[in-house]
């Protein structure tokens, strides 16, 4: 090798070794391979020279810019696990100690909806039962009476999944947590008192709806229910969730497939000012309704000697009436300075002895 390309490369390697951060490197390798760089003007310069003195001047460039370009490389590399190896020991936490106060977590104001929920209708002698995020159309519309017609099951609406074998229907994420129901009925015998909380997915998104939101329904089955009792039960419920004795309570006539007859209920509060049980407005919080003969035929119960009502809410919506949240799309920006403010503390949860 020529003099000069022994000094350059002697003089590269130098530089890489003194390099000790990126910005050293990249002076180096800019210094080197760049377009202004020095072995960039020695190849430049092999136009000038002649045929036989060029192949070998360049075979002698081309060695040597593989082999700067693979120390550089290697060079990078090093240093880009130093740099992690650094972070990784400035930012190691002892996760064995206390976290400071400005660190501290909370209780979704999801979770803690849930919470209450299950306290105040755990109270009322109410068990929770879960369910699959994914069902079968069966399970999710058509036990509940949910004609192939029905808007619910386009697929403007509902996340439909792939089928699996070949004589299998498409499967779907489930709209509500209905089909908790359907297996409690098929899988129980009546006396049923249940309630479902879980998550939803429907294809909507904006201010007001997400795409994935949680849902809580519950499930009255026994002999002579009659609306008088999923009145009162709804009524005691809104009053205790919502800390307000005299909260007014509406039911309105409505259709729901799985219910008749159907209703939705509605709240007092107040438009001008969003106080809860203030005003003369009303707001519409949930639907309920007396469990359809059919969906209970369908569930192998006989609707001559079982009835019950059903109901459903959402539960982001009754978190963002009672904590004044403006906006959906928070609950899941996963926002730690949101969550200190709408949080709750882990050491104060809701239990079975608040409320009724």
């Amino acid at each position: 090798m020529a003099d000069d390309l022994e000094t350059l490369k002697q003089g590269t390697l130098a530089a890489l070794e003194a390099a000790q951060d990126r910005a050293a490197w990249d002076a180096v390798r800019v210094g080197t391979l760049g377009k202004s760089g020095a072995l960039t003007g020695l190849l430049k310069q092999l136009g000038r020279l002649d045929p036989e003195e060029r192949k070998l001047r360049g075979q002698a460039l081309n060695r040597l810019r593989d082999e700067l370009g693979a120390a550089i490389e290697a060079r990078g590399q090093a240093l880009e696990a130093e740099a992690l190896a650094a972070r990784l020991a400035s930012e190691k936490i002892d996760v064995t100690m206390p976290a400071p106060e400005t660190l501290l977590g909370g209780i979704h104001p999801i979770s803690r909806t849930v919470e209450e929920m299950t306290a105040i209708f755990g109270a009322m002698g109410f068990s929770v039962a879960e369910g699959p995020n994914i069902e079968s159309q069966w399970h999710n519309f058509s036990a509940l009476n949910t004609p192939d017609h029905h808007p619910a099951r386009t697929e403007h609406d509902t996340f439909y999944l792939p089928a699996v074998g070949e004589a299998a229907e498409p499967r779907v994420l489930r709209t509500q947590t209905s089909g908790v129901q359907i297996r409690t009925m098929l899988g129980s015998k009546p006396p049923i008192r249940i309630i479902a909380p879980g998550r939803t997915y429907r294809a909507d998104h904006d201010a007001t709806h997400s795409p994935m939101f949680h849902q809580c329904e519950g499930l009255v089955i026994d002999r002579n229910i009659t609306l008088g009792h999923l009145k009162g039960c709804l009524i005691e419920f809104l009053r205790v969730y919502f800390d307000k004795p005299n909260l007014p309570v509406r039911f309105r006539a409505s259709y729901f497939p799985f219910t008749e007859p159907s209703m939705e209920v509605d709240i007092g509060w107040s438009k001008a000012t969003g106080e809860i049980g203030g005003g003369s407005d009303w707001l519409e919080v949930l639907g309920a309704g007396m469990v359809h003969p059919r969906v209970l035929a369908n569930c192998g119960l006989d609707p001559a000697e079982w009835q019950g009502f059903a109901f459903g809410m959402g539960i982001e919506r009754l978190a963002m009436l009672k904590n004044g949240i403006p906006d959906l799309r928070s609950f899941y920006e996963s926002d730690l300075r949101w969550l200190r403010h709408y949080g709750f503390s882990a050491f104060a949860p809701a239990n079975l002895t608040e409320g009724v």
